[in-house]
């Protein structure tokens, strides 16, 4: 301990004797100092730089976020808008297509309608045998088209007698006793357009 002692005092004495240190060798070991911090932040990591990486990807993402959430109802909103005017457009279609079948059967039913006088006096001219040779090819025809168009006929001597079909004008025996009230004869026969009654075969009654 007393030669740590004697040598720290020599050195101490030592300093007395020293020239004092001069302006520039402060500036030169100001000089060093600061090469040696500047040579020291070369291997430093940039810190502003990683915080504003580690920042903007957040950032981004959270606005991709909010995008696709505005991005997603909108989507829903159109789709919605879509379904329902597809909806509304394929209700006016049934009824367009509804309501075009109904003015094609009532006009064709009125042009049936107005034939039926011309389809009695054929029939009342064919019982007569009162027809030549050429009309007989265009009744033919007529009665083509009218089938084409679901005109049928009814109404024969022997059938069961229906209100809802035949309309009775007078009562004829048959000749052959009868079980319920039958169809004797067939005054006018009865039309039917597609299944429904336009006009009731007017009709004899037999009663049993």
């Amino acid at each position: 301990m007393s030669e740590f002692r004697e040598d720290e005092a020599v050195v101490e004495g030592t300093e007395e004797f020293l020239p004092p240190a001069s302006a520039g060798d402060t500036e030169k070991v100001e000089i060093v100092e600061e090469e040696a911090k500047e040579g020291v932040e070369e291997f430093l990591p940039p810190q502003t730089g990683a915080d504003d990486a580690a920042t903007e990807p957040a950032a981004e993402t959270v606005e991709a976020e909010a995008a696709t959430v505005d991005y997603e109802a909108l989507v829903a909103e159109r789709t919605a808008d879509l379904q329902r005017v597809h909806a509304e457009y394929a209700n006016y279609k049934k009824r367009v297509d509804r309501d075009r079948g109904l003015a094609r059967q009532a006009g064709i039913e009125a042009v049936m309608t107005d034939m039926m006088p011309v389809l009695d006096a054929i029939q009342l001219a064919q019982q007569h045998d009162d027809l030549a040779e050429g009309s007989r090819m265009i009744i033919d025809e007529l009665r083509k088209v009218t089938t084409k168009h679901g005109l049928v006929t009814f109404g024969e001597v022997g059938e069961e007698f229906n209100p809802v079909r035949h309309e009775a004008l007078m009562q004829l025996p048959l000749d052959e006793p009868v079980q319920v009230v039958t169809i004797s004869q067939v005054i006018q026969p009865g039309y039917e357009l597609h299944g429904r009654v336009i006009r009731p075969a007017r009709v004899a009654v037999a009663n049993p």
